[in-house]
């Protein structure tokens, strides 16, 4: 097996200090939030496996039929020598590019980056295993924040899939667009999967399942202030809400509190209230329509190569070409 490079950016010290220094920006507002980033910890991170199985949600799948079904031409366009996955995983997705590139010819490196050092060790270890002739250069840090540390061979191919780029606020999307074509030289590439507006029900129902798993998952944010910042929340004490906001053409997560309480966070310096009725948003995920897709990137400085959609048209998956 080929050794793996692992370049840590982030310590677990300046993951806690970034997590209390979120949990007082947004728990003193006074329409609460958490960002969504705070739910992966180990448990998260299999609670949201699970919830990419589940029949109510539709993005995982979509996705997948579209790279499955266009891995090869994303390998001849692009003539990739270097793989970047933002937001790393060992994922079938994630092999299916690694396959296609591999198979074209062109591949040489494959740069995870991920902000859990434990989990990107792990996923590069069993990416370098089943790909020994493939370097693996791992990145620990925050995409937000250390796209510039990127190591690998021109041309890149910067992979940003799931749908996760509709977690942002639009500033905040705008923002990391720019960022990441400020990374990439003229010519280099960006494939980005975004969820489309749909009707609302299908948009609901995928944030809030049968089963119940996307509300532990919601709730898990709590056992991660527990954990990290010696808070004591009680996670029962809280309803999941999943909310279509049409206006803004997001799905807002939120979790509701049961009864009026007072929440200790000594990690973080602080106490808050919660009136019963009050709610946390702990995520928005953002729905795209196609032109807005073209035009954000545009925005960004990036020119639209390839568009894609799967069989249902609930998933879109673009390739982008960074442009003077």
């Amino acid at each position: 097996m080929t050794e793996v490079d692992l370049d840590v950016h982030r310590s677990a010290e300046d993951i806690t200090a970034a997590l209390r220094a979120d949990v007082r920006e947004g728990l003193s507002a006074d329409q609460k939030w958490l960002p969504s980033k705070w739910f992966y910890d180990a448990r998260g991170s299999e609670l949201f496996d699970e919830i990419t199985e589940l029949p109510e949600y539709y993005p995982t799948r979509s996705e997948r039929q579209i790279l499955r079904r266009e891995a090869a031409e994303i390998a001849t366009v692009t003539g990739a020598h270097t793989l970047v996955e933002l937001g790393s995983g060992s994922s079938e997705k994630t092999r299916v590019l690694l396959d296609a590139l591999g198979e074209h010819g062109t591949l040489k490196t494959f740069v995870p980056l991920d902000v859990s050092e434990s989990a990107l060790s792990e996923a590069s270890n069993a990416i370098a295993a089943d790909y020994p002739a493939l370097a693996v250069h791992g990145v620990v840090g925050d995409f937000t924040e250390h796209l510039g540390l990127l190591p690998g061979q021109q041309p890149r191919l910067v992979a940003f899939l799931g749908g996760t780029i509709g977690n942002f606020l639009p500033a905040e999307r705008a923002r990391f667009l720019r960022s990441v074509r400020d990374v990439l030289t003229d010519g280099e590439w960006l494939l980005l999967g975004t969820d489309l507006v749909k009707d609302p029900n299908t948009l609901v129902r995928a944030y809030d399942d049968a089963a119940g798993v996307t509300a532990e998952f919601n709730r898990n944010v709590l056992r991660v202030l527990n954990a990290r910042l010696g808070a004591d929340f009680d996670p029962a004490a809280f309803e999941h809400v999943s909310h279509w906001d049409a206006g803004a053409e997001w799905i807002e997560m939120r979790l509701r509190a049961r009864t009026d309480m007072r929440v200790r966070i000594p990690g973080a310096d602080l106490e808050v209230t919660f009136a019963a009725g009050e709610h946390v948003r702990t995520e928005i995920s953002a729905k795209f329509r196609p032109e807005g897709v073209r035009a954000e990137l545009a925005e960004a400085g990036f020119g639209l190569e390839r568009w894609w959609t799967d069989s249902g048209g609930r998933f879109g998956v673009s390739l982008a070409r960074a442009r003077r």
